[in-house]
């Protein structure tokens, strides 16, 4: 009996808890994003990088190069997230548009998540859904991620994959 009911409630929090994106939105009005400095990298975020190249390398996939402009849109997006308080993909084509003028990017593609507090369990996440792991397993070339935590200590990720 308790089974029926907390697994449909474990599934609607898992799917409200992360999500991800590809170049798949409309095209809309929205203008290239402005380029912030991003913070130097957190221990948390160069742990889901490893962990991810980790993963590519083990399915025979080349590793990806990480890079500071990819960092800075993550970011970007990131500080928005927690700003709002919410997991979202909001303006994805602002940083779609922007990877392709500022990085050459011929492909991009994102997976945003909130609340899970290690590297470890926020990819174990991403792998376990389809579209996330497409995602970290696709045709890319560079990557970087962003995680910041909101007051509440709830850390909010932007991981932003192109194809150059």
């Amino acid at each position: 009996m308790k089974t029926k009911f907390y697994l449909p409630v474990m599934v609607l929090f898992a799917m409200l808890s992360f999500s991800c994106s590809t170049e798949e939105f409309p095209e809309n009005e929205a203008n290239n994003i402005t380029l912030q400095n991003a913070p130097a990298a957190k221990t948390i975020e160069i742990e889901i990088l490893e962990l991810i190249n980790a993963h590519r390398i083990e399915l025979g996939l080349n590793p990806l190069n990480n890079l500071n402009i990819i960092k800075s849109v993550a970011y970007s997006h990131t500080d928005y997230m927690v700003s709002v308080n919410q997991v979202n993909h909001d303006n994805f084509f602002q940083r779609k548009s922007s990877l392709e003028q500022h990085a050459s990017a011929t492909k991009v593609s994102e997976n945003v998540a909130y609340a899970f507090s290690s590297a470890q369990s926020v990819v174990n996440a991403w792998i376990n859904s389809e579209g996330h792991r497409a995602n970290i397993e696709g045709d890319f070339t560079d990557f970087d991620i962003s995680a910041e935590q909101n007051e509440e200590g709830k850390w909010y990720y932007t991981n932003i994959f192109i194809k150059r």
